[in-house]
């Protein structure tokens, strides 16, 4: 009885396939969310996160494409993003969530506006994901680095 009553109150079934979440699949649905914040989701960005999801994770386009889809579905239907990086946290090490957090800005850049609402979004993501305002701030640069030079 107190195993039905916990389930209910934890969310059961649903909070054992939250925990099931493919990392890859989570970063990716914050880079979504990345893109999202500013209330546009341009087709440049979902280039950017395609491109970013090919050469991160070693996939072909079509894989990559199935991906960013996912990624698109969990990122519209997510009551917020804490669901994604608590599985990012615990799944990927420090430098993969330091370049997700370069890539987070990659994304936002990618429409060429510096909009608040991507900046406000990476500034409250990259402490969930255990990267230090320090090494969020060269991430940025970097990633402004390499938009300068594309």
């Amino acid at each position: 009885m107190f195993d039905a009553i916990k389930k209910m109150m934890t969310g059961g079934e649903k909070a054992e396939a939250r925990s099931e979440m493919d990392p890859q699949v989570a970063a990716a649905a914050l880079l979504v969310e990345a893109a999202l914040s500013d209330g546009i989701y341009a087709d440049v960005e979902a280039r950017q996160i395609r491109n970013i999801l090919i050469a991160a994770f070693n996939l072909d386009d079509d894989a990559a494409t199935a991906m960013q889809t996912k990624a698109e579905e969990l990122a519209e239907n997510a009551a917020d993003h804490h669901q994604f990086t608590k599985v990012v946290k615990a799944c990927l090490p420090a430098p993969e969530r330091i370049a997700l957090v370069e890539h987070l800005w990659s994304v936002a850049l990618a429409d060429g506006e510096k909009s608040p609402f991507e900046d406000s979004f990476i500034r409250r993501v990259a402490p969930l994901l255990a990267v230090s305002d320090r090494e969020r701030v060269l991430a940025r640069s970097r990633a402004e680095a390499a938009a300068r030079k594309s």
